[in-house]
This record gives C-alpha cells, structure tokens and sequence, in this order.
C-alpha cells in the first residue's frame, strides 16, 4: 500500500501542474470573452472533441488495460488489432461528425439568440478542433499502454505537454487570428501530444505498434466492454454534454451556457487531480490482482481508496462551498468577466462542489466493476441516473424558478444516487464494502472533525471577507489548511498521522 501511494502521489503531483495549465486556459477564456457568445462557441466546439477523448478514447484504454493483462491474450498481435480499431474508430467518428457540423451546432444552439456570424465562428473552431479527436484517442490508447508497463508518469506528463503548448499556442496565435486561435492550437498540441507518447513507447521493451486486421476472441471482447465502458465511466463528461443541451432545452439564457461550463470546469479540477491520478495507477494494479486472484488485496484497495477519497476531497468541498464567491473572484473575475457575472456564476459552483466526492467515488468504484468483469451494471446505473435521475431533476429546479442552478442539482442529487447504489450492489454481488481492512473506528473518526470544519469555513467566510479579493483568498486558504491539520491530529486520523511520522523521518534523517 506504501508503495501504491508514493507512486498515486507522484502522478498527482504531475497531474496537479497539468490541471493547472488547463484551467489557466478557462481563465485567459473568461479574461479574454468573459460569458459571451465566443467564449460559448469555443466552449462548444471543444467538446465534442474532448467528449470523443476522455470517453471513446478512455474506454478503449480501460479495455485495452483489461484484455492485455489476460493469460490468454496474445499481447504482440493484441497490439497492432488495439491501435487498428482505435485508429480507424477514431478517423470514421471524426468524419461523420464534421459531415454533420451543422445540424450539430443548430442542436446545441437551438435556444440561442446566436448571430450568423458568431455561428460561422464556431463552425470555424469545430473544423480545427474537431480532427484532434483521432490524435487524442490515440493518445489515450498510448497512454494505457505505458501504464500497463508501469509507465505512469509518463501518460501524466503527456498530459502536461497538451495543455502547457495548448495555452500558450492559443494565447499567442490569439493576438493575430482571433478566437479561431483556440482551434489551430486544440489540434498541434494534440499532434504534440502523440509524438511525445508514441516516443516514450518506443523506449520500452514492449510489443511494436502495427496494422493488424485479423479478428479473435480478443478483439470480440474487446468490443463487448467498449460500449458499456463507454456510459459507465464517461458519467462526468456525459453530464457536460446533457448540461450543454439542457441550458439551451430549458431556456437559461444565452451566458447560461459559459456560466454553466466556468462552474464546472472549477469544479472539477481539485476532483479530477485526484481521481485522475488514483485511476490511472489502481486499474492496471486491480486488473493484475483479478488474473491472479487476489481478491483480499482488492478488498483493502477498495475500503482504503474510498477512506482516503472522503479525507481529501470532503475538506475541499466544505472550503470550495463557503468560499464559492470569493473562488470565482480570484479565478475569473477579470477584465470582461464582470462583478455581474460572478455574482450569477457563485451559486452554481456552491451546489456543483457539493458533487465532487460523489462524481469521484462513482469513478474510482466502477474501476473495481471493471476489474470483476462487470461492466454492465456501472453502464444500467449510469443510464438510470444520469438520463433519468439527472434529467428530472433539471425539469423540476428549472420549473421551480432555480434557473441556472437547476444544472447544478441535476448533477449532484443523480451522482449521489448513483454512488449509493454502486456501494450497495459492489457490497452485495462481490463483498466489496466501505469498512474493508479498516477499524470502525477509524471510519466514524472524521465525522467531528468535517463538522467543526464546517462552522470555522462558515465563520471565516462570513466575517473575514477584506477589500482585497486575493487577501480574502489568502487568509480563507490558510485558516482551511492549519484548521484541517489541527483537527485531524487532534481526532487522531490515522492517516495524518503516518504522513507526518514519514515527513519527520525524512527531514530530520
């Protein structure tokens, strides 16, 4: 577990950087266009490109990951038929998407009082961004691959590369094309991307990439947990492009929709640092441990992964919720995005951080559902919660006056049905449970501790808001940091406890 943890934490610490790039592009966006309708159509031209990427693209890889580690699995030939399928499914989604550009854009702009040539812009984004996707999936495909080699820093740093030459190809070309500059770099940064991923493969002593078109059991399989992988661990970005429709189905307003992307984007950056990195070294260790049987280490994976989850992302939660105004200041609240725009922007973040822990652990869950070979129930589940669940809730907030925010709870009551009943059937069906190789009293420890967080995060961002909107941050920042710590330490949390034995034994060695 020591070990797992060095390496989950080395991925972050990468990650972390990585998503900073990235969100610093949805901040030079919000400085640059604020909430108008061109920073809506960059928002929309990309997503449906990194829609293809993070769940196309990451449901190949987790498959890829699955099959490759199988005994009867001829990884050589699997290889070349893996990167054949990805390639070809890739470049034929991409071709019939920009067929149909148009209509794909009327749809998500149905309700939009766009104007003919801010539509023509977005068509010109879409163009550019659009043929990234097949570099992107394959980049995820590489990825799986040198993490199945133990590689993970590698697929990390990929990460990394795109989004630092994404930002500053974008922001720099910005100044002489325009917006459009945002496509031009969405497709050179994946190409970037790709060069540095296939090189880092190259280096291992590793099957060689190829052609292959022969069919087997392998690639039958394959195809088989493709599409239910696809809905089962696309939940987030599903959610994204359902938000994207609905603003414009419910009539939220034409910013509705750049509000509602700001929202999420902040939100999800401390999540997905960390989902990110746990999923990307725990996937190709549970796939080991299933061929070899290990049931009793994926157990204690189980209990102690969710354990850790609750103690790091409740805390930023609570802070994230009471400082939900003030984060948008400092992180947006530039040049044309106005006083305005955060005041409209606050609330939806304070209801979408309420769903961070819950989007996460659906994530890190379903993972031990794909290791069993189920890939079928986070698919049943998914459906239910976010094309029922999620679509209700929209209807019903949206009726009831709650406008933009009506997005926001959609999102959070559906994720917290779906981790409820992911935890009640993986603890039925395969005797995954959230107490797994931990004392009960370690599991009810935070609970005192996350409440009395809860009353100082309240306190200090009622009473120490100062003129200064940084200094504000700065002071709510450092009274979240030393009050987790203290309260963590005074309740005993074991965790913290052995973090700071292992720090103290390495400084004062």
């Amino acid at each position: 577990m020591n070990k797992f943890l060095k390496v989950i934490g080395a991925v972050a610490v990468i990650n972390i950087i990585a998503r900073v790039f990235g969100f610093l592009r949805e901040m030079v966006i919000a400085y640059q266009y604020g909430s108008s309708p061109v920073a809506d159509g960059i928002f929309t031209a990309y997503m449906i490109p990194n829609f293809l990427y993070l769940v196309v693209g990451g449901a190949f890889t987790t498959a890829v990951i699955s099959l490759y580690n199988r005994k009867t699995t001829d990884q050589s030939l699997f290889v070349k038929q893996s990167f054949t399928i990805v390639a070809l499914t890739g470049i034929l989604m991409t071709m019939a998407t920009l067929l149909l550009t148009t209509p794909i854009l009327n749809m998500f702009n149905e309700a939009s009082s766009i104007s003919p040539e801010e539509f023509e812009l977005m068509k010109h984004l879409f163009y550019w961004m659009m043929p990234s996707s097949v570099l992107l999936m394959l980049a995820s495909w590489y990825s799986g691959l040198l993490n199945v080699n133990s590689k993970y820093h590698l697929s990390s740093f990929a990460i990394l590369i795109y989004n630092v030459f994404f930002l500053i190809i974008a922001v720099g070309l910005s100044y002489v094309i325009g917006p459009v500059a945002y496509g031009v770099s969405a497709l050179v940064s994946a190409a970037i991307m790709i060069y540095f991923l296939a090189r880092g493969y190259r280096q291992l002593e590793a099957p060689s990439v190829g052609v292959s078109f022969t069919r087997n059991h392998t690639t039958r399989d394959l195809w088989i947990m493709v599409f239910p992988i696809m809905i089962g661990g696309g939940t987030i970005q599903i959610y994204s492009v359902l938000q994207r429709f609905f603003v414009g189905v419910l009539g939220l307003g034409d910013s509705a929709i750049s509000i509602v992307n700001y929202a999420s984007r902040l939100t999800q950056f401390p999540q997905s640092i960390l989902i990110t990195a746990v999923t990307t070294v725990i996937y190709p260790i549970l796939s080991k441990k299933e061929a070899d049987d290990d049931h009793e280490s994926i157990k204690g994976l189980y209990g102690k992964g969710l354990h850790y989850l609750l103690l790091l992302l409740v805390p930023v939660t609570i802070f994230s919720y009471f400082y939900a105004e003030n984060l948008v200041q400092v992180i947006f609240e530039y040049n044309k995005f106005t006083a305005e725009t955060t005041a409209v922007t606050a609330p939806v973040v304070a209801i979408f951080v309420l769903s961070m822990f819950f989007l996460a652990a659906n994530t890190y869950i379903t993972r031990f559902y794909y290791a069993k070979g189920d890939s079928m129930t986070p698919v049943v589940l998914s459906l239910l919660n976010v094309f029922a669940v999620n679509i209700v809730v929209m209807y019903v907030y949206a009726e009831a006056g709650y406008g933009v925010e009506s997005i926001a709870y959609g999102t959070l009551i559906s994720s917290i049905v779906n981790t409820v009943m992911l935890v009640i059937y993986a603890a039925i069906k395969y005797d995954l449970r959230l107490g797994a190789s931990l004392p009960k009293s370690e599991l009810v420890k935070p609970i005192v501790p996350f409440i009395a967080l809860i009353g100082i995060m309240y306190i200090s961002s009622e009473y120490l808001v100062l003129d200064l909107k940084w200094l504000t941050f700065i002071v709510g920042v450092v009274i979240f940091g030393t009050s987790t710590v203290i309260l963590y330490v005074m309740f005993q949390i074991k965790e913290i406890e052995t973090f700071y034995l292992k720090f103290k034994s390495k400084i004062f060695k």
